[in-house]
């Protein structure tokens, strides 16, 4: 069966993968991203608490917003235009930032302002999926888990990659499904050349010496395995979540049979997923607004 590909997202791939979470496409300039930083930073000053909610349809967005909110969280919303969306509704407490204004990447998604947290954040960083939601009594698990952990510190969902690769270490990663990270993990993480990006063996701080090199360039590739990578070789330390004990809220393309494509992912979420179903089924349709 043909698979349908929009033309703009497939020209973002393949001439923007600057935005996509990949240090071996990653062609901005250090200064431009601490131009950037510096304006994320001084608009979150003074929350030290902040959880990413990545906007790719607006009613999913904000009901995620109202979810955060009553966990004492701040609400901090972003977006990528390539996904046929602008900024949403939001609560009163939400931040909002466009993160591609100083970037002027020609895709971004969110593992960018991710990856550069220690330049930028205070505290701490909560972050999930923009197609995961949960019912309040394992939102209140999840906000325990960061509230718990400590600065150096983070959460994240472990993966196996499937059963078939249980013993295949290199395929083991840890994802942003859901997830915390802190300041100073951040800062570690990017000193260590092994973070949330895919291709970590070309970081800018990876050693260069021809064994690690070797080691770096094996590692399956993907997002979030340089986490693993840290924890493994570098005493980083993860708190983990249990992918089974939220999958039952990640709503994806390989959530439902005959996927139906669109011209935007905001309209994908729309056809495919039923959010007024979702939200009685989780008992969370009091926070639903439908726009």
């Amino acid at each position: 069966m043909k698979q349908f590909v929009r033309e703009e997202i497939w020209q973002a791939f393949q001439t923007g993968a600057a935005g996509t979470g990949n240090w071996y496409a990653f062609d901005r300039p250090w200064g431009q991203v601490l131009d950037a930083t510096r304006t994320w930073a001084e608009t979150t000053k003074g929350h030290r608490k902040l959880w990413l909610c990545w906007n790719v349809n607006d009613n999913w967005c904000l009901l995620q917003q109202k979810l955060v909110r009553e966990l004492g969280w701040t609400p901090l919303v972003g977006w990528d235009p390539m996904c046929g969306v602008g900024c949403p509704p939001t609560v009163p407490e939400a931040i909002t930032i466009d993160f591609n204004v100083a970037l002027r990447l020609p895709t971004l998604f969110m593992h960018v302002p991710l990856e550069f947290a220690f330049l930028w954040i205070e505290e701490k960083l909560a972050f999930w999926h923009s197609d995961l939601l949960l019912p309040r009594d394992r939102m209140e698990r999840l906000a325990w888990v960061y509230e718990s952990i400590q600065d150096g510190d983070m959460a994240a969902v472990f993966s196996y990659g499937g059963l078939k690769n249980l013993f295949n270490f290199r395929s083991h990663r840890y994802w942003e499904l859901a997830g915390c990270t802190t300041r100073a993990a951040s800062l570690d993480q990017y000193n260590q050349g092994s973070g949330w990006w895919k291709n970590i063996a070309f970081h800018p701080n990876a050693p260069q010496d021809e064994a690690e090199q070797r080691r770096r360039k094996a590692q399956y590739n993907e997002h979030g395995v340089g986490v693993r990578y840290w924890e493994r070789h570098y005493g980083g330390r993860v708190t983990r979540i249990s992918e089974r004990s939220i999958a039952d809220g990640h709503f994806s393309v390989t959530s439902v049979k005959h996927y139906q494509r669109a011209d935007s992912k905001s309209e994908e979420m729309r056809i495919n997923f039923d959010l007024i179903e979702i939200a009685k089924r989780f008992h969370i349709e009091d926070l639903l607004t439908i726009r």
